[in-house]
C-alpha cells in the first residue's frame, strides 16, 4: 500500500499551542485537587512517627466518636490483598503489625470536613514499641538485622566484560555520594473515589500509570478489574513520583465503606512522606587508562538506598549498573550494583532513574583522569566516546546514531558568556549584597551522559491506541483514545499531531485517558512519545487501510479532508467515503524486544534505545562565602526527530534545571530515618532567579528503529547537567567535591 497523508499546518515537526497551556497559565485548569462531587467526604491518613516500630495496639474509639466522622479504617478492614507494589507486593495498604519508615500509613479516616478528618486522625491512639532503625545501606547489605524477613538485599546486578585482571599505567579512584532528591512536583497527591451502583468504584486520580494502579487497587479491594475504573485527573507534575500508588486504595476503601464519594488531598508535608524519592547513592570507582587517555578498564561498586519498600529499586539499580560506565567504549568492565532495604523513606523512580547517580560518579572520574594525564577534559571524553556499532558493558551493540563526540564538541565550541559586570545581580548572593566580587572565581565544566529509553530487560513494553475517523458537522474529524498519562510533557498535543499528519484532518480530539482502553504503560522512561506515539501511528495506518478497502485502491494520499492521487488529483471527499459508517481501529504496538540480563555476567540486550546529552556549565563561586551562581549552561542533545520542537526545548530546559537543583540545592535531609525538611521552605528547588540563560542545540539524527526516527527526550538533560555544574565549581575552587548537592560548607571548610 502506498497511502500517505500530506499533513496539516499542525502536524509533526510543528509547535501548535498546547490545549492545556492557556488554562494552566490563567489558573483555570482543573487539577485533581479541584475535583468535587455531591455528598463528598474528605479522607485523611494517620502516619507513623517512627522509622521502625512494632504496633502494640490501635485504639480508634476517640476517632469514631468524633462528630462528622463516617469511617475509621485500619489494616483489618482491607478487603482484598493486604500489600501492593509495582514490582514486589511488599508494601502494606495500612501497617499490619509494624511500621518500617516514618510516615507509613497506619489508619485512614473519612469525615464531612477535611479538618474534622485530621482531628479524628489525631484522636487515634497507637501504642508503638520503637526499634533501632536500619539507616546505613552499606552496612545493611550483610546485616543480620533485617527490614524484611527475606533480608536487606533487594537486588545485586553484576556486570562482567573482558579481562577482570587487566592493569593500566594510569589509574584514578574516587568515592562519590548523591543525596536524596525529591521530585518536587507542584501539585501534591490527590484524587476522588466514587462508589458505583455495580458494587465497584470509579477513581479519578493524578497518576503516571493508570493500568499499573488498576492492577494493584483491584487486588487490594478484592474486586475484579472490571469493577474498578480509573480516569486520569489533571496532573500537577510527576517526574517519577506518581508511578507508585499513594492514596488510591485508601480513597477507594473509604468510598466503598461509606457509600459516598471520598476526596483525598495531601498537604505539602504529607506529600514528602507519601511518595518515593530519588535513591541516595554511595559509589566507589576505579578507572584505568593508557598514557594516551584511552580507557583500559572500569571497576565500580554502586549502592542505592531503596528505603523501606521495593518500589522500582530493582529496575533503578539495573539502570545505574548497566549505564554505570557512561557513554564510553571500554573493553574491560567490572561493576556491581546493589539495591538495599533500609528504614529510610522509600525510594523509586525519578527523572533519570539510576543513570543520574552513576553519571555524577563516572563524569567526576573522567575529570580526574584528564587531570592525571594533563589532558583537556573534553578531549579525554571524545577519545573514548561510544559510537554506532560499539558494545556497551552488557555486550549490547549500540544501534543508530550515537553522537557523543559531536555533542561534546558542540558545547565546547559555543561562545563563552561575557565576564561579569558590576551589577550585583550578576554576583553570587545577588541583591543581598553579600559580596562585591573580592572572592569570586569563575569555572567551566563539562558533562555527558547516557540514558536508556523505554522499559528494559524483557519487559513486555507496549501501548494501546484507538483512532476513530468520522464525519462531524459535515467535516471529517478524528478521535484518539489511549490510557497514556499526560503529566505536563505535552503528550496530548503530540497524539493529535500524529493523527493530523497520518490522516490529513485538522479536527482531532484526544479523549480522556482511562482504563476502558488497553494499557499504555507508564509515563516514565522517556517512553510515551516512542511507544504511545507508535501505537497512534499504527492505529492511523489501520484506518488508512480500511479507507483503501472502501475505495478499492491503495495508492492514495490524504490531504485536507480529501483522498487524492500521488499527483494531487481528487479521488473522493473523505466525508463521502466515511458516510454514516465511521472507521475505528484499535492497535497494540510494541517496540523491538529486549532480553533479561544474565544474572552472573550482566550480559544481554537489555535496552530498547539509548539517548545522549552533553552540557557545559559556567559558574561564579565566592570561595570565601561558599555561594554559587550558575552563569550559563550550554547543552546539546540528539532527539532523533523533534515532533513538537518547542516542547522538546522545554523538556531539555526543564530537565537541566532539575539537574541544577541536585547539583547545588536539593536534598531531603534524613536523620535517623526521619525527614527533617518536608517543606518548600526548607527543601529548596530552583526558581527563575537560579536558572541561568541556556543555549540549547537540538540535533535530529533519526533512529531507524523508532517511529519518525524519534528519540526519548525528557531524562538525558537531568543526567549530565549535574556533573557539568559540579565540574565547573571544582574548576573555580580547586576542591574535590565528591558529593552532591554541593553545600556552602563544602566550599569554605566550615
Amino acid at each position: 500500500m502506498t497511502t500517505a497523508a500530506l499533513g496539516t499546518q499542525q502536524g509533526i515537526g510543528t509547535s501548535p499551542q498546547r490545549p492545556d497551556g492557556t488554562l494552566k497559565v490563567t489558573g483555570e485548569f482543573a487539577f485533581s485537587s479541584d475535583l468535587w462531587a455531591d455528598r463528598m467526604l474528605w479522607g485523611a491518613t494517620l502516619r507513623s512517627p517512627h522509622p521502625r516500630a512494632r504496633i502494640v495496639r490501635v485504639d480508634i474509639t476517640g476517632a469514631v466518636a468524633t462528630t462528622g466522622v463516617h469511617a475509621v479504617l485500619t489494616a483489618a478492614d482491607v478487603p482484598g490483598a493486604k500489600r501492593y507494589g509495582l514490582e514486589d507486593r511488599d508494601q502494606p495498604v495500612l501497617a499490619i503489625d509494624q511500621v518500617r519508615y516514618a510516615g507509613e500509613p497506619v489508619a485512614i479516616v473519612a469525615a464531612d470536613h477535611p479538618e474534622t478528618a485530621r482531628r479524628a486522625c489525631a484522636a487515634i491512639v497507637v501504642e508503638y514499641e520503637p526499634l533501632p532503625p536500619i539507616t546505613d545501606p552499606v552496612a545493611a547489605i550483610d546485616s543480620a538485622d533485617t527490614v524484611h524477613d527475606r533480608g536487606n538485599l533487594l537486588r545485586h546486578v553484576p556486570i562482567r566484560k573482558g579481562d577482570q585482571s587487566v592493569t593500566a599505567p594510569v589509574v584514578v579512584t574516587g568515592e562519590y555520594e548523591v543525596g536524596m532528591q525529591d521530585q518536587a512536583f507542584l501539585g501534591p497527591e490527590s484524587g476522588l473515589a466514587i462508589p458505583a451502583e455495580d458494587g465497584g468504584v470509579d477513581l479519578f486520580i493524578a497518576t503516571q500509570w493508570l493500568h499499573g494502579d488498576l492492577d494493584q487497587v483491584a487486588d487490594c479491594l478484592g474486586l475484579p478489574a472490571s469493577k474498578v475504573r480509573l480516569s486520569l485527573a489533571g496532573v500537577g507534575g510527576a517526574f517519577g513520583g506518581r508511578e507508585d500508588v499513594s492514596m488510591q486504595v485508601h480513597a477507594c476503601m473509604l468510598a466503598l465503606h461509606t457509600g459516598r464519594p471520598v476526596k483525598m488531598v495531601y498537604s505539602r508535608e504529607e506529600s514528602f512522606h507519601g511518595h518515593v524519592h530519588r535513591h541516595p547513592a554511595r559509589m566507589w570507582y576505579e578507572h584505568g587508562a593508557d598514557t594516551d587517555g584511552r580507557l583500559v578498564y572500569v571497576k565500580a561498586r554502586i549502592v542505592l538506598d531503596g528505603g523501606a519498600y521495593a518500589s522500582t529499586s530493582k529496575a533503578v539499580v539495573a539502570n545505574a549498573t548497566t549505564l554505570g560506565v557512561g557513554p564510553y567504549t571500554v573493553d574491560n568492565v567490572l561493576v556491581d550494583g546493589y539495591a538495599v532495604y533500609t528504614n529510610n523513606p522509600p525510594c523509586g523512580a525519578m527523572r533519570g532513574f539510576g543513570a543520574v547517580q552513576a553519571c555524577f560518579a563516572y563524569e567526576s572520574q573522567m575529570d580526574k583522569l584528564a587531570a592525571a594525564l594533563g589532558m583537556d577534559p573534553v578531549d579525554v571524553r571524545t577519545r573514548n566516546a561510544i559510537a554506532p556499532g560499539d558494545t556497551m558493558p552488557t555486550g549490547q551493540v549500540v544501534r543508530g546514531p550515537a553522537p557523543v563526540a559531536d555533542l561534546l564538541d558542540r558545547v565546547r565550541a559555543a561562545p563563552q558568556p561575557p565576564d561579569r559586570g558590576g551589577d550585583l545581580r550578576e554576583l553570587p548572593g545577588g541583591v543581598a549584597n553579600t559580596t562585591h566580587g573580592e572572592g569570586v572565581r569563575r569555572g567551566v565544566g563539562y558533562g555527558v551522559g547516557i540514558k536508556n529509553v523505554g522499559f528494559s530487560e524483557g519487559f513486555d513494553d507496549y501501548s494501546t491506541a484507538r483512532v476513530r475517523l468520522e464525519v462531524v458537522g459535515g467535516e471529517p474529524a478524528a478521535v484518539v483514545h489511549t490510557a497514556a498519562a499526560e503529566v505536563g510533557q505535552g503528550l496530548v498535543t503530540v497524539q493529535a499531531q500524529i493523527v493530523r499528519t497520518e490522516l490529513g484532518v485538522d479536527q482531532v480530539t484526544v479523549a480522556t485517558a482511562d482504563t476502558t482502553i488497553g494499557s499504555a504503560g507508564s509515563s516514565s522512561a522517556s517512553r510515551q512519545t516512542y511507544v504511545t506515539g507508535g501505537a497512534v501511528k499504527a492505529a492511523c495506518a489501520a484506518v488508512r487501510r480500511e479507507l483503501g478497502r472502501r475505495i478499492g485502491r491503495d495508492d492514495f494520499a490524504l490531504q485536507g479532508g480529501k483522498l487524492v492521487t500521488g499527483e494531487g488529483e481528487l479521488i473522493a471527499d473523505l466525508a463521502d467515503v466515511l458516510g454514516d459508517v465511521p472507521v475505528e481501529e484499535t492497535v497494540e504496538w510494541r517496540h523491538r524486544p529486549t532480553t533479561p540480563l544474565d544474572p552472573l555476567t550482566g550480559q544481554g540486550d537489555a535496552h530498547v534505545q539509548y539517548a545522549f546529552a552533553a552540557h557545559r556549565a559556567t559558574v561564579d563561586v565566592d570561595v570565601e562565602l561558599g555561594l554559587v551562581r550558575v552563569v550559563e549552561i550550554v547543552t546539546a542533545q540528539d532527539v532523533g526527530r523533534a515532533l513538537h520542537p518547542q516542547s522538546v526545548r522545554g523538556q531539555i530546559a526543564g530537565g537541566t534545571a532539575q539537574g541544577l537543583g541536585l547539583a547545588v540545592m536539593e536534598e531531603i535531609q534524613v536523620d535517623g530515618g526521619l525527614i527533617r525538611n518536608p517543606s518548600f521552605t526548607d527543601y529548596l528547588i530552583p526558581t527563575i532567579l537560579d536558572v541561568p540563560p541556556m543555549r540549547i542545540d537540538v540535533l535530529e539524527l533519526g533512529d531507524p528503529d523508532a517511529p519518525y526516527g524519534l528519540r526519548g527526550v525528557g531524562e538525558p538533560p537531568t543526567i549530565s547537567s549535574t556533573p557539568a555544574i559540579v565540574a565547573a565549581i571544582r574548576a573555580a575552587t580547586g576542591l574535590a567535591l565528591n558529593r552532591v548537592p554541593v553545600r556552602p560548607e563544602h566550599l569554605t571548610g566550615t
